[in-house]
């Protein structure tokens, strides 16, 4: 794989080297990886127009067409894995590693949706009438997929709406473009004409999408500010939503763990691909039985961390994605010491967007540190001494995404997870997401669900056929 391979947007089954093209950046060093095609509102045009044009027949078509087409995806990504693999760490920023996990999930989570069923549900059927319920496609999806795992999500929003017999619009973040683009090189000729179409955002395709009158539902995982204006845009025509935004998961440990069987399962999920993911570890609540000890541990942790570039293969944890998310995490460390004390990490480095794993301990609410959604390897360490103070204070957020409790007594364990606030609550685990479990946020975190049977019905309508008798 050549970095000056020259990449194309999908429109109507035809790619397109774009009349723009834009910069992507490595943030492993800072420098420009290669350009890739910008869309322009033409190109927005042309693939709504295509998109629309190709649903009556994609939405009529048979049921094992669809399966096939979506197998054919993910068979297309596993005898391609290499090579997008290496496009997403070089984009990304993330170790090989973290990048292999995206290309086994994405066509994992492809043959998932392809295996699933729409059959009509009987409701009533005696001598007066027969009612059923129907699952009907809702026209033109738009997938809007952030930065931090480029791949799979598009996937994860891909295979239900075609499953569903939608046609397709994917928006990649304009920081991390390229793996999905040279995707949909690949499935160019798989996936009929205008079913499937790639546009590269500059930062203005977004609000040409969201609204648009030709786009009947818009899926969006992104921040919570950006959530709230999408939300806004899709007033107007109604669109249907489902918005994955942001989270401030809280983990609680009891003091009956394990310190040392414990402390590096909870850094582990507190740092995964360097603390830019919404359902990992944000806040620790650490019984105060355990807590010097579990901060003691964590700070080892950390200070083992191989920090560096992503295709090094002894590198554990890479940059910060972009330069905007950089400044963010500088200026909150810049905050730390005003709040609590600094245990581990706290400097940044460069070239490249590299900030040391940190952790802060003897902290409170109160601060940006705790209280605000910290996408980059920054948690905090807060001392709580009963069980319900734990809880009232992990629920004092407007997050709800997810939440996790520690352990060794799991009928308490789950007691304790059946009051936390979070669309996802786990056990002596966090961030354990499956194709088959539903997952989306309370509260300021999200409306609607991704994955399982619940996921699949956010990409259609309910209609009820009654028929008299």
């Amino acid at each position: 794989m050549q970095n000056n391979h020259k990449f194309h947007a999908l429109i109507n089954g035809e790619l397109v080297s774009g009349t723009q093209q834009m910069p992507v950046i490595n943030p492993s060093n800072e420098e420009i990886l290669t350009y890739c095609p910008q869309a322009t509102p033409e190109d927005v045009e042309r693939a709504i127009g295509a998109a629309r044009k190709a649903w009556p027949a994609w939405r009529d078509a048979p049921m094992e067409q669809r399966r096939q087409t979506l197998h054919a995806i993910a068979d297309c990504i596993e005898e391609n894995a290499e090579e997008l693999q290496r496009w997403i760490t070089l984009e990304q920023g993330k170790p090989l590693a973290g990048a292999a996990v995206e290309t086994s999930q994405a066509p994992a989570i492809l043959r998932y949706f392809a295996e699933m069923d729409l059959s009509p549900r009987t409701l009533q059927d005696d001598e007066r009438q027969r009612a059923e319920l129907h699952r009907r496609p809702l026209g033109v999806v738009a997938a809007i997929v952030p930065w931090n795992f480029p791949l799979v999500m598009a996937c994860y929003k891909l295979g239900p709406a075609l499953i569903a017999g939608n046609t397709c619009l994917i928006k990649p973040s304009p920081t991390t473009p390229l793996a999905t683009l040279r995707l949909g090189e690949m499935i160019a000729d798989l996936v009929p004409p205008g079913v499937v179409n790639i546009l590269p955002d500059g930062g203005d395709v977004g609000p040409l999408l969201t609204g648009h009158a030709g786009i009947n539902k818009v899926s969006f995982t992104g921040s919570t500010a950006t959530g709230r204006a999408v939300m806004r845009s899709a007033a107007d025509s109604l669109q249907r939503l489902t918005l994955e935004l942001g989270g401030n998961d809280a983990a609680i440990v009891l003091d009956d763990v394990d310190v040392d069987a414990v402390a590096p399962q909870l850094f582990a999920l507190a740092f995964v691909n360097s603390g830019q993911v919404c359902m990992s570890i944000k806040r620790l609540y650490i019984q105060s039985g355990i807590y010097d000890r579990m901060c003691d541990a964590l700070a080892e942790q950390a200070r083992d961390a191989k920090l560096g570039e992503g295709l090094d293969p002894e590198t554990q944890y890479g940059p910060v994605q972009n330069r905007q998310q950089f400044e963010a995490v500088q200026k909150l460390l810049e905050q730390a010491p005003q709040h609590g004390r600094v245990i581990a990490g706290g400097n940044t480095y460069g070239p490249g967007y590299f900030v040391e794993p940190t952790l802060i301990r003897d902290i409170e609410e109160g601060n940006p540190l705790v209280d605000e959604e910290i996408f980059g390897p920054v948690r905090s360490l807060l001392r709580f001494d009963d069980i319900d103070e734990a809880i009232a204070r992990a629920n004092n957020s407007p997050y709800g995404l997810g939440g996790s409790v520690w352990t060794q007594d799991l009928t308490l364990g789950k007691q304790i997870a059946c009051r936390l606030e979070s669309g996802s609550a786990w056990v002596n685990q966090h961030f354990a997401m499956a194709p088959h479990i539903p997952f989306g946020g309370h509260k300021q975190s999200g409306i609607g669900v991704e994955f399982a049977e619940a996921g699949l019905h956010e990409y259609t309508a309910i209609q009820s056929v009654v028929i008299a008798k």
